[in-house]
């Protein structure tokens, strides 16, 4: 259950969109919660090769019975013993928890994020969230490369053992693609600010505008650190190499959602500044048409960014075809539901042009340029699944007749990321699996390199924010143990 500001007023800026539901409806579904005998909510568990509830294992029954009370204190409480950052996933994270709620199979689901973010805000209003000072230090130095969602979930256990820890980021300000990757109306950056001041004021430093194998060498960090922990992200966009590629006006999703939240926050959150501005790399977008390639969330981000910019039209174009409105029989509860999800950037694109931006099972074949090598538009084409009975896997093929040009003024590729960047890797030594992701052993997170460890999207692919968190947290009770031959973080 979702409570955002309506589509047409939310347009008009890049304030965070998300309000809450009234605290008699959040107490009326918490109540719901207790009438669950399986909570599947907090499983975490992977079934048929996707996840069914929390990854943090966070115990929502217990923290939904106290909303139920009314009892936000101990609610938080409760929540902040499993979790790191409540305040980032209760506004990006999918749900995984309510997908999974056995309340989901006869009726809606028990606001379960809705529920953590008035939990978790409460307790910033009220000054119950507070990060641990350790009375006493080990002496151990741990580095952590990378301040996103893992890093950050890394560094706050270890520096609450009482390690120092030290974190290392390549952009101007902390938080990953926290910071830069995910707009400021779904996250609001302030969100991020308020968080790195308490774990600053708890003993953890954050180095930025440092880059790790660039300006400072993997030899030297691993000569002064006790241990490493690489936590640099699955960073490395997938490009669409068809002809036309040079065209000027293409642009990686990431790059684009970055540079706009960096004017945003430059500007001391002007949205009216950043809607009018033409000093971007694409100067404006004011009457242009674009082409979104990518259906996934940065995707959508690129959508609802590009309809606050003024774009004249925008096209997202999703390989995938359109999934169904409800759960088919091969996709029975708890399993994560394969539905239809029209996500805000698409309503707000609905409400601006007056149709879903999105074309299924649809791939761009070439890119179109004038004389001046500027992008004038795109060919695309639709495709057909077909299963390979060689290999026993789904492929695509072009439907012959079915190509067509769409005018573009500019693309935005959001096709997701092939994994870590090679000079992170390659300076460290360590090995990576076939993805590029850093190899590990089944369930560990140290490397193939003594002293080096790595969590998040480095190590597991593209994912979502709760993964990091979680994968952050693990990653430290395994340092911590490398470091002091046993380990009480939990």
């Amino acid at each position: 259950m979702s409570n955002y500001l309506c589509a047409e007023d939310r347009i008009k800026n890049f304030e965070e969109f998300h309000r809450s539901l009234p605290m008699e409806k959040q107490r009326e579904q918490a109540s719901r919660c207790m009438s669950c005998g399986v909570p599947f909510c907090q499983s975490g568990m992977m079934i048929s090769g996707m996840a069914s509830g929390c990854p943090l294992h966070n115990l929502v029954p217990e923290t939904n019975e106290l909303v139920a009370r009314g009892n936000l204190e101990q609610a938080y409480v409760r929540l902040s013993k499993t979790h790191s950052f409540p305040e980032f996933t209760s506004r990006v994270c999918p749900a995984l928890c309510e997908a999974a709620c056995t309340q989901g199979c006869v009726s809606e689901a028990v606001s379960t994020k809705a529920n953590e973010a008035t939990i978790i805000d409460y307790a910033f209003e009220h000054g119950l969230v507070q990060e641990v000072i350790p009375s006493v230090r080990t002496g151990k130095k741990v580095a952590i490369i990378g301040s996103g969602p893992a890093g950050l979930a890394a560094a706050q256990l270890l520096n609450k053992r009482g390690h120092s820890v030290t974190v290392f980021e390549r952009n101007d300000r902390v938080g990953g693609l926290l910071r830069y990757g995910i707009p400021n109306m779904k996250l609001d950056k302030r969100t991020i600010d308020r968080r790195v001041a308490l774990m600053e004021a708890a003993g953890v430093s954050f180095q930025t505008n440092v880059n790790v194998g660039v300006d400072l060498s993997a030899k030297e960090l691993l000569k002064e650190y006790d241990r490493v922990i690489l936590c640099c992200g699955a960073s490395n966009p997938r490009d669409i190499n068809a002809p036309g590629r040079d065209a000027k006006g293409i642009y990686f999703a990431v790059d684009f959602l970055k540079e706009v939240s960096k004017k945003l926050m430059d500007t001391d959150y002007d949205s009216k500044a950043v809607m009018e501005a033409s000093d971007y790399s694409f100067k404006n977008l004011k009457g242009k048409h674009v082409i979104v390639i990518g259906g996934g969330d940065t995707g959508n981000d690129c959508v609802g960014t590009s309809v606050r910019l003024g774009a004249a039209s925008v096209t997202q174009i999703e390989m995938m075809p359109k999934a169904p409105e409800v759960r088919t029989k091969s996709n029975p509860w708890p399993e994560w539901p394969k539905v239809l999800k029209t996500d805000y950037g698409q309503e707000e694109a609905i409400l601006t042009y007056g149709q879903d931006p999105r074309v299924f099972e649809t791939t761009v074949t070439e890119f179109l340029k004038d004389k001046s090598g500027k992008l004038k538009g795109v060919k695309t084409v639709k495709l057909a699944r077909r299963l390979d009975k060689e290999t026993g896997r789904m492929t695509f093929e072009h439907v012959e007749g079915s190509e067509k040009e769409l005018k573009a003024d500019m693309v935005l590729i959001a096709a997701g990321f092939l994994g870590s960047e090679n000079y992170v890797t390659d300076a460290f030594k360590v090995a990576v699996n076939p993805r590029t992701n850093v190899a590990t052993e089944e369930g560990a997170y140290k490397t193939s390199v003594e002293n080096v460890f790595t969590a998040g999207d480095m190590h597991r692919g593209q994912s979502l924010v709760v993964w990091a968190i979680a994968e952050g947290r693990a990653v430290a009770k395994e340092v911590d143990e490398s470091l002091m031959g046993y380990t009480n973080l939990n």
